[in-house]
């Protein structure tokens, strides 16, 4: 997965971007716990059942990436992950706007999933 190179640099960019004091501990809390929900809405992305569980669920990552990129602008002071922030904020709203209307339009039933749909997610 991982080669020992890239956990080092990994670890020298964390070190390089320490805080000290409560900011740091709050940002160092913050980034733990972003995290964590990103894995959580990651897997329910990939379990569904159904087609706006997987949507809401893709928001919410885009949502929680836009957190990660807003933490380590604070933590590393480059004003430039903030604009990446906002241009990844824009982009996913206009995704989950596309997708959102995609399932309007379809006139599926969505709120149950299929016989097919369940047998795959046992």
């Amino acid at each position: 997965m991982m080669d020992s190179s890239m956990v080092d640099q990994i670890g020298q960019i964390l070190l390089a971007t320490r805080q000290d004091g409560v900011l740091g501990v709050a940002v160092l809390f913050a980034f733990v716990c972003v995290t964590i929900s990103l894995v959580l809405a990651t897997v329910r992305l990939l379990r569904g059942p159904t087609l706006p569980d997987r949507v809401v669920a893709l928001d919410l990552i885009s949502v929680q990436l836009v957190a990660l990129l807003t933490l380590f602008a604070l933590s590393s002071q480059v004003a430039t992950y903030m604009d990446a922030a906002l241009v990844l904020a824009l982009v996913a709203f206009l995704g989950t706007v596309a997708l959102a209307r995609f399932t309007l339009r379809s006139g599926r039933d969505y709120s149950r999933p299929d016989a097919q749909e369940q047998k795959e997610s046992l």
